[in-house]
């Protein structure tokens, strides 16, 4: 009986905490044509489905939380719960494809079966059809996400860049999973503080992460309309770029293709809070950057087995090429502060809590209103060779992030073969200007390029880190 860490039972507390939130995540296919008849695509989807214990697994909460819930068998279980169809409006594109996306997105998934919805949707423009799969937060990571769902596709998952973070170079570290129930204090305690100093590369780094995390969340910036209550509704936009761009322009800086992403991400947001007539600060723009602490021996393990940073991206700073060389050395900073050893250090510890007092805490954590985070960027690396579903094509791959705790916006990355994608969740009345947000990650990049060949260097291949 696999029963669910503090960190994937945050996603749960985090969604109690607030009606109108909606902690699934999801990933879009888009598939060349003709689209298959629906009974061929059920049959194939219900076969492979069987195959990964989650798809078929609901989760059994425990009265007054005096247990973590666990996952157990659906004893009931049938697929066409979970598979639905959809067509699109004509023309069929960008438009109507974010718009469907945005209205499956807002509707929460049903606890009383397995977190998962399936949707074909029909109609695409230049014969192409897609697949969306929707899964709770709970279940898994950014990395867990794209493995589950290279698992559905013909060949299974296959390599993905992923392979090439840091994370998947390191041994795991311990305490990613509850212990062994205890009622005894004293025994959680002490495991406890051994589990929070094994999860740091050492006490010292950690405590420097820890005052700095703190701070981040404790210094309030500028009023901003980045955050704020969240309807229950949703809107969705995406940018592609070609992958190959963004090598170019990591290897003339000497920065990784996350640098160049978020430099990408902090150039839009500035245009975005200047088109609402508001003044970007230095510290407008804390930003929520998921890391991954995952082993690769572990990236068959579907679970969430990430930390975080949070620095500030320089929405302040006009400069395309100081935005990326702040956006560089800031990154390394967090880096070399602890903040993603403090972040394992803290789940850890909450680990060897008694689930009844962390998931109080986390509830009462997650119900608190704040705006020292004002967006969620998350960078999740996908399959390196283009995969086929029944024998078809898939082109590209759209992310789909959740949108939580007051951040009306929220940003994932993708890279899948020769593109990456940025796709963005925002709140319906909070952002009714994402299509902006998104045409000004293109613009950044193509900007960032055009001064990368000026600036005319070339450096090693740089790698793919931080997803979420």
């Amino acid at each position: 009986m696999e029963r669910l860490t503090a960190l994937d039972a945050s996603f749960l507390e985090a969604e109690d905490s607030d009606p109108h939130v909606n902690l699934a995540i999801a990933g879009v296919s888009i598939v060349a044509g003709p689209v298959p008849r629906y009974e061929e695509i059920a049959a194939t989807v219900a076969e492979r489905v069987h195959s990964i214990p989650r798809y078929t697994q609901m989760l059994r909460t425990h009265p007054l939380d005096l247990g973590a819930p666990e996952w157990v068998p659906d004893p009931h279980f049938d697929i066409s719960h979970h598979l639905h169809r959809a067509a699109l409006p004509e023309p069929g594109g960008d438009a109507e494809l974010f718009a469907l996306i945005a209205t499956v997105m807002q509707h929460r998934l049903d606890r009383d079966r397995p977190l998962w919805e399936c949707w074909i949707i029909e109609g695409l423009a230049g014969d192409r059809w897609a697949v969306l799969m929707k899964l709770h937060h709970c279940i898994a990571d950014g990395i867990a996400t794209t493995e589950l769902l290279g698992k559905l596709s013909d060949g299974g998952s296959g390599d993905t860049f992923a392979k090439n973070i840091r994370a998947a170079k390191q041994s795991d570290r311990p305490g990613l999973r509850p212990p062994p129930l205890s009622i005894n204090p004293s025994t959680w305690l002490r495991g406890m503080w051994r589990s929070a100093i094994a999860a740091a590369t050492a006490a010292e780094h950690a405590a420097v992460g820890v005052a700095e995390l703190a701070a981040g969340l404790l210094n309030a910036p500028p009023e901003s309309s980045l955050t704020g209550p969240v309807t229950r509704l949703r809107r969705y936009s995406a940018t592609r770029v070609r992958l190959a761009e963004m090598e170019k322009v990591s290897q003339a800086f000497h920065v990784t293709l996350n640098d160049v992403a978020l430099a990408a991400i902090t150039d839009s947001y500035r245009k975005l809070l200047l088109n609402r007539g508001e003044k970007p600060h230095h510290d407008s723009l804390r930003t929520l950057v998921p890391v991954s602490v995952r082993s690769t021996k572990d990236f068959h393990h579907t679970d969430n087995r990430v930390s975080a940073m949070l620095p500030l991206l320089p929405v302040d700073e006009s400069d395309p090429r100081k935005q990326l060389e702040l956006v560089h050395s800031r990154l390394m900073a967090a880096k070399a502060s602890g903040q993603r050893e403090a972040g394992s250090a803290f789940m850890a510890a909450v680990n060897i809590m008694p689930f009844a007092l962390s998931a109080r805490m986390i509830r009462l954590l997650t119900g608190l209103p704040q705006r020292a985070v004002a967006a969620l960027a998350t960078n999740v690396p996908g399959s390196q060779n283009r995969q086929k579903l029944i024998g078809r094509e898939v082109q590209e791959v759209l992310p789909v992030p959740p949108i939580a705790l007051g951040l009306r916006t929220g940003v994932a990355m993708v890279s899948y073969a020769d593109t990456f994608v940025f796709g963005i969740t925002a709140d319906y009345d909070g952002a009714p200007d994402v299509d902006q947000l998104s045409a000004g990650i293109e613009e950044a990049v193509a900007r960032l390029v055009a001064i990368s060949r000026k600036r005319g260097r070339k450096s090693p291949r740089p790698v793919h880190q931080k997803p979420a």
